[in-house]
């Protein structure tokens, strides 16, 4: 734990890891949990969009930027699973149980960032703005696609009956509100702990959309009887939009990789022996692997069976009409997926703020307190006001912002490019640093510098491409 001195000097990010001899829970997780856990917060959303952000990059690019970010996301991945015990990475008595944890356990001394000095207090504090903003933005992101899931089922039936040219319209705005709803109840589960049957539900979701995606799209290959697409991509009207279109597809992926967000608290629930770093790197390569895997296939065979049509979301833009069932069942396993996928970037956020206030207000009854309800048909649960009560608004809120911005592409692309650098690859250098001691101007601390400003400058670029994307949608 920080110390009581710590703990009053910054009370806006409270160390919540412990030592071994403050243990709350027994932790049980696997390999397997974990991977499963990883594949529901990284195949989500994301997957979706990697056909048209190939048609924008063309087919040397494309998929080569893909391979780039899984490269990236392992290694960063890699830095961090060192970061959950300290001081020794395999077996120190002090766990950070979450991304902010270890943030303000190694940075606490670091005084210099890459362009200018920035105090370890401070570095708490911006970490923790992009990180519970990702987590956040993250939440808006399934919202969004799962509303969109759920009109392209109705929308693939009127097709069905009515033909292809039929004016088959619907809004976005009740099945977001629906998707709440449903996200209200769920949201009650307690923590991590608690959800591997959801993320194992949610990852055979991921698995099936995914190869429904990637089937359709090889059948309309065969079908076309030709590979569509070219080496550059896309054409656009000028210079100047194909390079806007270009950064943006390059935010996007950045969007479906990075999960280091959540990192901590996956490795925060596996058991030992052996050593949770060596089962989370076994976990996370193995991951990135099967996640890459289908990445290349959907954007690949999307990008093959449409060429310069791609749409950008590659089941609900209808470029699949048949067969409407396979359809309806792939959008209806999104739907199930990004139930869970809402849950593991939510969890995070709630246990961050509840125990915030748990630590601040530890004699209040409305805080801390649970009571027992037994409903007909429903095994008996407990419920805390303050859980009830925030959860709650937490899911309104990113409810509403989805109804204001449902713009699929340009919100993934924003989200992915501003929280790409900071998150996945800065504070994991850092952390990483500290931990092994790397002196300034060696080999190593080179290297990861100068790895980690290539990323700054990708990240500023397709940041920038992405908001103009935005504001173009909002304004058209």
């Amino acid at each position: 734990m920080g110390s009581e001195g710590e703990d009053q000097h910054s009370p806006l990010i409270t160390n919540f890891s412990d030592t071994e001899a403050e243990q709350p829970f027994k932790r049980t997780g696997t390999i397997w949990t974990a991977i499963a856990h990883i594949i529901t917060g990284v195949i989500g959303a994301g997957v979706l969009s990697l056909a048209w952000s190939t048609a924008q990059l063309g087919w040397v690019a494309g998929p080569l930027i893909m391979v780039v970010f899984a490269a990236i996301t392992i290694v960063s991945a890699n830095l961090l699973c060192d970061c959950y015990r300290s001081p020794d990475p395999g077996c120190g008595p002090t766990r950070n149980r979450s991304y902010v944890d270890a943030v303000q356990l190694y940075l606490v001394r670091v005084t210099e960032m890459v362009f200018f000095n920035i105090s370890g207090e401070k570095h708490k504090k911006i970490c923790a703005v992009f990180l519970y903003e990702s987590l956040y933005g993250c939440a808006v992101a399934y919202v969004i696609t799962s509303a969109a899931s759920v009109k392209a089922i109705e929308k693939s039936n009127c097709y069905h009956k009515e033909g292809h040219e039929a004016s088959c319209s619907y809004g976005d705005t009740i099945f977001m509100l629906l998707f709440g709803a449903v996200q209200i109840i769920v949201s009650q589960i307690p923590d991590f702990h608690n959800m591997a049957w959801l993320s194992v539900v949610a990852a055979i979701m991921s698995f099936t959309y995914s190869s429904i995606g990637l089937g359709l799209g090889f059948a309309k290959v065969i079908e076309n009887r030709e590979i569509k697409g070219s080496i550059v991509g896309v054409t656009a009207d000028s210079v100047a939009d194909k390079v806007w279109l270009v950064l943006q597809a390059v935010g996007d992926i950045a969007f479906a990789y990075p999960y280091s967000v959540i990192l901590l608290e996956i490795q925060d629930t596996l058991k030992s022996p052996p050593p949770e770093r060596e089962t989370m790197k076994k976990a996370s390569t193995s991951a990135i692997i099967i996640t890459t895997f289908f990445y290349l296939c959907c954007g690949c065979f999307g990008y093959a069976a449409f060429g310069s049509d791609t749409p950008g979301n590659l089941l609900t833009g209808f470029g699949f009409y048949e067969p409407y069932w396979l359809v309806d069942f792939a959008n209806a396993c999104i739907v199930l997926h990004l139930v869970g996928g809402y849950q593991v970037f939510s969890q995070p956020v709630f246990a961050y703020v509840e125990g915030w206030f748990s630590w601040k207000f530890p004699n209040s009854g409305f805080v801390n307190n649970f009571y027992s309800f037994k409903l007909p048909l429903i095994p008996a649960f407990q419920l805390n006001p303050l859980r009830l009560c925030f959860r709650t608004t937490y899911v309104v809120s990113t409810t509403v912002i989805a109804m204001i911005f449902p713009y699929f592409n340009q919100v993934l692309g924003v989200l992915g490019a501003l929280n790409f650098w900071p998150l996945a690859i800065y504070f994991p250098v850092k952390m990483y640093f500290v931990q092994k001691k790397i002196g300034a101007w060696t080999t190593k601390w080179v290297v990861l510098q100068t790895f980690s400003i290539a990323c700054l400058i990708v990240s500023i670029l397709a940041f920038i491409g992405s908001v103009e994307g935005l504001i173009s949608a909002k304004l058209s």
